[in-house]
């Protein structure tokens, strides 16, 4: 997805405009391909940013109070940035 010349929503384009589809159903198509596309930017982006923080050896450390980020949440969300209570202040 990244780095590439096409975006998700340009890849499925194919998918849209079929004669025998709807204005309304090719709206429909369009913005769901447009938010899974954002989701999954979203995803990537915080998949990176975990990356960024092994690289800089702050993994597993919470950005908002810095304790350690226990090792089962890591394990369910390897790309968490904060540990739950301060998750859920962000919430």
């Amino acid at each position: 997805m990244r780095g590439g010349e096409f975006g998700r929503a340009e890849a499925s384009a194919e998918h849209f405009g079929h004669e025998e589809d709807s204005s309304a159903q090719i709206n429909t198509e369009r913005e769901l391909e447009f938010a899974l596309d954002a989701r999954e930017s979203a995803e990537l982006n915080q998949v990176q940013a975990a990356l960024d923080r092994i690289e800089a050896d702050n993994y597993g450390v919470c950005v908002d109070c810095g304790i350690d980020i226990p090792a089962a949440r890591l394990h369910a969300t390897p790309e968490a940035e904060r540990c739950i209570t301060c998750q859920q202040a962000t919430e």
